[in-house]
């Protein structure tokens, strides 16, 4: 078993101005460094899904790899799928580039959570509800992703439990806050500081 990661890095950032969320700076460093952080440890490689230059992420040592942007989520876990496919991966961990609190035994977790699922597909889930984004997913799934995709559909936990999906439970909602928004980043930040 080998186990990649991918970010998902390919939002348009709206509720944050418009900005490249994934490098907006939170505790003096990158949203991204922070998510790198706690993935790396976990698996055998990290992937970047994102569209423009890939040349912005070079600081981060990542393979970039682009999508074709319209679908979500979701096209950024095909095309994560097919290249850590290629580079001989078994299964793809997925996560949005703005959860900076991620927790340490991630990847455990959903693996264990994937013995339940006949597909061997898990998602992370706690007491305010799943979090569809990040998940573990078997990089076989890439061919009827592909094909879900075509045939217009786009949501993730859609996909998801029509493969027999398990929920992986956490017991720390903080673990999976997203940080959309300006307010969202200072919480986030003072967080942090508070923790120091």
């Amino acid at each position: 078993m080998r186990i990649f990661a991918v970010i998902l890095a390919g939002g348009q950032g709206r509720r944050m101005g418009g900005v490249d969320k994934a490098l907006v700076p939170l505790a003096g460093r990158p949203l991204i460094a922070h998510v790198l952080d706690r993935l790396e440890p976990q698996v055998d490689s990290v992937l970047i899904s994102a569209n423009g230059d890939p040349a912005r992420f070079a600081p981060f040592g990542c393979r970039v790899v682009a999508d074709d942007g319209s679908r979500g989520p979701l096209s950024g876990i095909l095309a994560g799928m097919r290249v850590a496919a290629e580079m001989g991966a078994t299964h793809l961990v997925s996560t949005p580039v703005d959860t900076p609190f991620l927790p340490g035994d991630l990847v455990p977790r959903l693996l264990l959570a994937a013995e339940a699922s006949a597909e061997g597909l898990a998602l992370a889930a706690d007491d305010s509800g799943d979090h569809p984004a990040t998940a573990l997913w078997p990089v076989g799934l890439a061919t009827a992703l592909a094909a879900f995709l075509e045939a217009g559909e786009t949501r993730v936990l859609r996909f998801a439990e029509a493969h027999g999906v398990v929920r992986a439970p956490f017991p720390d909602p903080r673990a999976f806050a997203n940080l959309n928004t300006p307010d969202e980043l200072a919480a986030a930040e003072a967080l942090i500081r508070g923790a120091a």
